[in-house]
């Protein structure tokens, strides 16, 4: 019932300031258990002007995902990833859960204008209004994405292939004898948070740039390459 879950989970229905209707946030939110912090999540950061796009782990129950779907259906600017991952910890397929949305994301009639990544056990502690001025104040063009050089303890990561693993309810990354190549165009690893703010200009770019489309495929074999893949890219000239 749409209405009792819009009411009794305070879901907010209308822009509370013309500076919040004018500025709107998309979010790729990544989820595979815990409804009920993944509901409170979401009527937490909601807002009508925003996009949200929920990623379902394709391992997660049938029950869990269809109660999932009845959420989102209740809502015009909230939709599931069309294509979904078994994400394993650490793997290509957590990197690629974002990609997927972003690519829904950017053929969205909503024109937003930064993407925010969370996980399904993430919680706000600024408001709507918060964000969006902090954006504007730092960070305004520019993208959220900090890291250094690739690290000697890191360098493991990308000097070796790995592999997932997935098999009757267990799913991790392991090393392979085999040694990576280095990264395409010569480019310098940086590694840093798998987290991030990113401008649409960005997100667009990273989709259809041969640079970043070499270096994702250079990085399915990679570990956690989530940690360098957009931190690597924005440290890009220009």
């Amino acid at each position: 019932n749409c209405s009792m879950v819009l009411k009794t989970l305070h879901f907010i229905t209308r822009p509370l300031s013309d500076e919040e209707g004018n500025f709107s946030l998309a979010y790729i939110i990544t989820i595979h258990k815990e409804l009920e912090m993944f509901v409170k999540l979401l009527s937490a950061i909601y807002m009508p002007q925003n996009i949200y796009c929920v990623h379902v782990d394709e391992k997660s129950p049938k029950d869990y995902k269809a109660a999932v779907q009845n959420i989102v259906n209740c809502f015009e600017n909230i939709f599931i990833s069309s294509k979904r991952e078994s994400v394993v910890y650490a793997g290509f397929s957590r990197l690629q859960a974002d990609i997927n949305c972003m690519r829904d994301l950017v053929h969205s009639k909503i024109q937003w204008n930064y993407v925010i990544n969370l996980c399904g056990q993430d919680y706000p502690i600024k408001t709507n209004k918060d964000i969006i001025q902090y954006i504007k104040s730092k960070w305004n063009g520019k993208n959220m994405t900090p890291g250094v050089v690739q690290p000697l303890h890191m360098k493991h990561r990308t000097q070796v292939s790995y592999r997932e693993y997935v098999h009757s309810g267990r799913s991790y990354v392991y090393p392979t004898k085999n040694i990576k190549a280095k990264p395409p165009y010569n480019l310098t690893i940086y590694f840093g948070s798998a987290y991030y703010i990113l401008t649409k200009e960005f997100v667009e770019f990273t989709l259809t740039d041969a640079r970043a489309k070499d270096l994702l495929e250079w990085s399915r074999d990679t570990y956690s390459p989530d940690e360098h893949y957009w931190v690597t890219l924005n440290r890009l000239n220009g």
